[in-house]
């Protein structure tokens, strides 16, 4: 690499360029500096105008963002409204317009977002499907003995499809249309087999601890866990008649989560057989 001379010690050619750079820089500051002691008002008029320009820089990127958070916020109240007006009235009976006027949010903006009512529906069933899917993961069932995870999940789902009574108005809604919505959702099919999965681990964690019965099929354990809740729960008013009995007191619901539990840990546990 060629040498330069004349500055003390040898440089070589790029420590010469860095140094130039160096002193360019802090001779500019100096007089940056010089000229904001003898010109104030100078240095204010040109800060002040740097300060603008970064602004006009800024303000587009501000405004994305501002607009995708609207964005997200109006889709949020447009299935939120959409919820309530399909629980109460279903696919058939829910009317767009109202469901813009509990959003507050323009007809218009439905279309752009959802493409049409049905694809505003398959949105919205979507969405719940995914809610009770995440909310049984979170219920990290791993962490307990098989016995106490299975009780854990029997209690859990009972108790959200008490919070949440617009799930089964919804998929009561989704099988008059034979889940012609549901079959185009990846997404719903992808967090119920992880939910089968983790059931099934569970199962098999029992097996190994010789509490449950091998050989059962965690679909079939999913399907009986749901239908002893939603039955009791969609049937209410019609079984008040033929039972002659309050089905939603606090005490029939309570006997009736009792019964839900020692059901299905019956069904799964393994017999000890008593000698006389």
């Amino acid at each position: 690499m060629a040498k330069v001379v004349g500055f003390g010690p040898v440089w070589d050619s790029i420590s010469l360029s860095n140094a130039l750079v160096s002193y360019f820089v802090f001779a500019k500051a100096v007089k940056w500096l010089i000229r904001g002691a003898t010109d104030p008002n100078g240095m204010a008029s040109r800060l002040a105008t740097g300060q603008k320009m970064r602004q006009r820089r800024e303000a587009p990127m501000a405004e994305t963002k501002t607009r995708i958070r609207d964005a997200e916020a109006t889709k949020a109240r447009i299935l939120a409204a959409a919820k309530a007006e399909f629980a109460e009235n279903g696919l058939g009976g829910g009317r767009v317009d109202e469901i813009a006027a509990r959003a507050e949010a323009n007809k218009r903006m439905i279309y752009h977002y959802f493409g049409s009512k049905k694809g505003l529906f398959q949105a919205v069933l979507e969405e719940a499907y995914l809610d009770i899917r995440e909310a049984e993961q979170a219920l990290a069932l791993d962490h307990l003995s098989p016995k106490a995870a299975l009780e854990k999940l029997v209690r859990f789902t009972w108790t959200y499809y008490l919070e949440n009574p617009e799930f089964l108005t919804l998929v009561n809604s989704e099988n008059l249309h034979r889940a012609r919505h549901l079959e185009q959702s990846e997404r719903v099919k992808v967090v119920s087999r992880r939910f089968v999965d983790m059931v099934q681990t569970l199962l098999d964690r029992g097996v190994a601890d010789g509490v449950f019965r091998p050989g059962i099929d965690a679909v079939q354990l999913n399907i009986t866990i749901a239908a002893i809740g939603y039955y009791y729960l969609t049937n209410r008013f019609t079984a008040k008649i033929v039972f002659e009995r309050d089905m939603m007191t606090p005490e029939a619901l309570e006997a009736r989560l009792a019964f839900n539990v020692e059901t299905v840990m019956r069904m799964v546990s393994v017999q000890t057989v008593r000698t006389p």
